[in-house]
């Protein structure tokens, strides 16, 4: 961990993530608020983290292949974007133009993730990448569970329009991250960049089902995070219970990535991806048959196990497709992104139909379902093999230029 956190870009970048993922943490806070404002149902309000979600999820390959073309460039400007345009949503009055901003606002975090990614996967070594990647995504969970928590701060004091106060952050962070990233690592040649376009075919079976574990995890994840505080208010809890639950289930996600990148590392990323799936069929019970202040528990044992795999599946797609890896990365991440977009409205019709507690409860299903897909993950020894014949190329190109 001391060698991680000695660099200094690593440390940019990592603050950068939490800056941009904290906005989304504060989007279930302001469900509550945004219900009453346009009385919405839950299924209607939902469509405030697709539009968000969605468009940083389609705009994510886009942003990784022209990474791959034309190198890193701009992720504070993404940064920056993102504040702006999340600090106008307290501001309007209606519910078309809430959903455009929302719009807006995903497609700056749309650009901050593939570009990001694919610079820290510059910066670490291969033998421990699925840790420092792993830090890395922490960062981001950390900005998650941190969101409510400043959401109920700025919203208890200042309302709705609390929101304008949240562009600081993000203009300061996007600022310094232009400064400090102004000298990038290193970029391909646009000889090895020719070479990477005329790679292999990709391995397109295994691919699929790391993407398959991705967009399912990311539902879950997604769920639990979007429709807990809305749940514990239906019951009568007040926010200084449901905020502080919310930032438990997002807090222990982080915690669980850097334990499962460690031990990704160590016994192997399928092997530890099953063992969490596993293990979260139990955990999302306990969560949704026993609610009440026994819930942090529970929220810990989700946290830990359901987000923690997300930069190991990120790391299998960047082998599976080493000469494209900034596309890599908006795939994953921007299908999972999506997927977790369309699992809130989906949720929330469902919750509208027969209850909060029953449609969380769904997610066992969709956990069994998954463990059939990560069966079919390569193991090690085949993503080495993957690299290893992609990577080759680019090696040749490089000793040429």
């Amino acid at each position: 961990m001391r060698e991680f956190l000695r660099n200094g870009k690593l440390l940019t970048l990592m603050l950068g993530h939490f800056t941009v993922d904290s906005y989304v943490g504060v989007i279930p806070v302001l469900y509550p608020l945004l219900i009453g404002r346009f009385h919405l149902s839950l299924a209607t309000v939902g469509l405030v983290s697709l539009a968000y979600g969605g468009m940083a999820a389609i705009s994510q390959p886009l942003f990784g292949l022209l990474a791959d073309r034309f190198g890193t460039r701009f992720t504070g400007l993404a940064l920056a974007w993102t504040a702006i345009t999340f600090a106008v949503v307290g501001f309007v009055d209606s519910f078309p133009l809430l959903l455009a901003l929302a719009l807006a606002s995903g497609l700056g975090s749309g650009a901050f993730h593939p570009l990001g990614a694919l610079d820290v996967r510059g910066l670490l070594p291969p033998w421990r990448r699925s840790f420092g990647m792993s830090i890395y995504v922490t960062a981001g969970t950390v900005g998650v569970a941190a969101g409510p928590l400043i959401g109920i701060l700025v919203f208890g004091a200042f309302g709705i329009h609390g929101t304008g106060y949240l562009v600081i952050p993000g203009l300061v962070t996007g600022g310094y991250l232009l400064w400090r990233m102004r000298l990038r690592p290193g970029e391909m040649s646009g000889a090895v960049r020719k070479v990477a376009h005329a790679a292999g075919p990709v391995p397109m079976f295994a691919l699929a089902a790391v993407i398959g574990v991705m967009m399912s995890r990311s539902w879950t994840v997604n769920v639990f995070q979007a429709f807990t505080p809305t749940w514990y208010r239906q019951q009568g809890y007040g926010p200084e219970f449901y905020g502080p639950l919310a930032t438990t289930l997002v807090l222990a996600s982080a915690i669980g990535t850097v334990g499962c990148g460690s031990l990704a590392d160590r016994f192997g990323r399928r092997t530890v991806i099953l063992a969490t799936l596993v293990l979260s069929i139990p955990a999302i019970l306990l969560f949704t048959m026993y609610p009440g202040p026994w819930a942090f528990g529970s929220a810990i044992l989700i946290g830990v196990l359901a987000a923690s795999t997300a930069p190991l599946m990120l790391l299998m797609a960047q082998q599976l497709m080493a000469a494209r890896a900034g596309l890599a990365s908006g795939l994953v991440m921007g299908l999972g992104f999506v997927t977790g977009a369309i699992g809130v409205p989906i949720n929330g019709a469902i919750a509208d139909a027969v209850g909060l507690q029953k449609s969380l409860m769904t997610h066992v299903i969709l956990v069994i379902i998954t463990i059939g897909i990560a069966w079919f993950l390569p193991r090690e020894r085949e993503m080495e093999r993957y690299a290893e014949a992609r990577q080759e190329p680019l090696r040749a190109a490089g000793e040429q230029v």
